[in-house]
């Protein structure tokens, strides 16, 4: 389905819904039975307010609408009594159907230049081009999410006061870019242009990563207090049972909570550091120090739960602190995979239980988080480390109810060496986790795989899983308020209709759904738009409109009749469809 030139600019998620057409379908033409389980619109709460509690620009389709149909029940068929008369086209629902829900996103990871920047020292404009670039191409594979790698070091890809500038950025430690810019704003900016959220990705206690180049800033934390950094397996590594440590870690993120408009905060698996060994022996992690302190203070734990207990006070504080300042943004965690072996029973591999210090089970049945992410690296064919097997043990452990997005090693897919799997393994997986009811999305690992589309992939995923596109999942147990009901007007123009959107409080986002007479055609445009064109050659006959909040809960729709070429205008307020509450979105 091809819209109208009018649409071809604007930046928002179209999708049609309505025809005979399977969500899983490639968009060759209809389908005869119902869509495969691969990405049903999920009936939860996100449609009412009344809810529990890391390069080459890709041009091809940019700036063009995408299209989704859905099935429609088709008529039973005629006795033959003659020539077989014209088929008729299926039905299109009265109603809008709901949009798909669905997490589809991917790691940018600025260390090592591992997804951006390409390399150290690029001009402000290549850089920029490079994010640019590395944008468009999420929205291509119809992504929603990106999680951005803002402290890869104790550094820092944004203007901070508390670490130095990142030498990812500019090759020299403590550096910023000239001409001047603000990595973090841009990408947070032009990521929400797109429609995707961005999610700011830190490494809490990782102090300078193997291969690094430059020296040392002189407000980096390894020579401004020397003491709380160690040496270990090539790093510096920040104390986790130094409490000045957590602190500054906390600092740091509030920092970019308070100041930026980002959607998520993000935590990966380095806890405590990866073991090394020296002489087939493994080496300990140097924290004797602190550990004395601990005891002499009176502690009581033995030293592996007290190491393990360090990592929680982190993961909870962040946690707290996070929802207390901005309580729309999204806290989430990605651990190893694995919580520990014989977890459940079949399970073999690393125990990062023991060996991380990171009790990762914990924080997901505390609640302390609002998606995870565990790193299912494996093929679903390894028996002992199986993909769907730990996925749902996972989904059996959350018992908060909280959003499972297992992490997936999608740059393996289609790659060399031992432990890379065909490209149709990666489609596998994601085929699990929408069939698996505890998950509702996956995030890829990493960008740089889809920047090169390795073997082909980006291509696999346009026709088949990601097709089309798909909003996140809502939180409705975030404290924000209600998505307010929107008023919309509809006035006559020359080449069509001009939707006038309003609400009591600007909304995050309008879902515009239009009917006509083959689909239900349905935009995601900005909170801040007011007016919106429908050409007249869509040939649209009404639309139902409803408003998200930043945490995806949807209010009760309104609907208007575009069959008339006079002004009309909706309902507002209780006698809405759907009824509900127009309290204003505060954030």
């Amino acid at each position: 389905m091809r819209l109208p030139r009018p649409w071809s600019g604007h930046r928002a998620i179209v999708l049609a819904l309505g025809l005979g057409m399977g969500l899983g379908a490639c968009g060759g033409g209809p389908v005869p039975n119902p869509p495969a389980p691969e990405l049903q619109a999920r009936p939860s709460a996100n449609a009412s307010p009344e809810v529990d509690g890391e390069a080459k620009r890709e041009t091809e389709g940019e700036n063009r609408p995408n299209t989704v149909r859905g099935n429609a029940t088709r008529a039973p068929r005629r006795a033959a009594t003659g020539p077989a008369p014209a088929p008729s086209a299926p039905a299109v629902p009265a109603e809008a159907p709901p949009v798909p829900r669905e997490f589809r996103g991917v790691w940018v990871a600025t260390v090592g230049n591992m997804d951006w920047p390409s390399k150290r020292g690029l001009s402000t404009a290549e850089a920029q081009a490079e994010l640019i670039a590395l944008l468009d191409r999420a929205v291509a594979l119809k992504l929603n999410a990106v999680i951005f790698q803002v402290r890869p070091a104790a550094d820092a890809l944004y203007a901070s006061s508390i670490e130095p500038w990142s030498e990812y950025l500019t090759g020299t430690q403590g550096k910023k870019p000239d001409p001047f810019w603000d990595p973090l704003s841009f990408v947070i900016a032009e990521s929400h242009k797109r429609g995707l959220e961005l999610h700011a990705w830190f490494n809490p206690y990782r102090a300078r990563f193997t291969g690094s180049k430059s020296p040392l800033a002189r407000n980096h934390i390894a020579r401004t207090s020397p003491s709380l950094v160690k040496t270990y397996g090539g790093y510096l590594w920040m104390d986790p049972g130094e409490p000045l440590v957590r602190a500054r870690t906390l600092r740091v993120v509030m920092d970019v909570v308070k100041r930026y408009d980002v959607d998520g905060v993000h935590i990966d698996d380095y806890f405590y550091p990866y073991p090394v060994t020296r002489r087939g022996k493994r080496v300990d992690f140097p924290d004797t120090r602190s550990w004395q302190k601990y005891r002499a203070a009176g502690g009581k734990l033995a030293r592996d739960d007290w190491r393990r207990d360090n990592v929680n006070q982190l993961v909870k504080a962040l946690h707290d602190s996070v929802h207390k300042a901005k309580p729309w943004v999204r806290f989430g965690v990605s651990p190893f995979g694995i919580w520990r072996p014989g977890y459940p029973e079949s399970v073999r591999g690393f125990d990062a239980y023991q060996q991380l210090y990171a009790d990762a089970r914990k924080w997901l049945r505390e609640g302390w988080l609002d998606y995870f992410t565990p790193q299912l690296y494996w093929p679903t064919t390894r028996p002992q480390q199986s993909y769907p097997v730990l996925l749902d043990w996972w989904a059996s452990e959350n018992v908060h109810g909280r959003h499972l997005w297992p992490g997936n090693f999608t740059s393996q897919a289609g790659g060399r060496g031992s432990g890379s799997f065909p490209v149709s393994e990666l489609m596998e997986q994601i085929r699990i986790t929408r069939v698996n009811p505890g998950a509702t999305g996956n995030v890829h690992f990493s960008m740089k795989s889809f920047l090169s589309n390795q073997a082909g992939m980006n291509d696999t995923l346009r026709i088949g899983p990601y097709a089309h596109p798909a909003l996140p999942p809502a939180s409705p147990w975030l404290a924000v308020a209600k998505p307010p009901v929107p008023t919309l007007a509809a006035t006559p123009v020359a080449d069509g209709w001009q939707l006038d959107l309003q609400a009591a409080a600007k909304p995050w986002q309008w879902v515009v759904r239009l009917r006509t007479d083959s689909a239900w055609v349905t935009m995601i445009v900005p909170g801040g738009t007011s007016r919106l064109p429908v050409p007249r050659a869509l040939g649209a006959t009404a639309a139902t409109v409803t408003a998200l909040n930043r945490v995806g809960v949807e209010s009760p729709s309104v609907t208007l009749p575009l069959s008339a070429r006079s002004s009309t205008r909706s309902e507002t307020g209780p006698a809405a469809r759907g009824g509900g509450s127009g309290n204003p979105e505060t954030p």
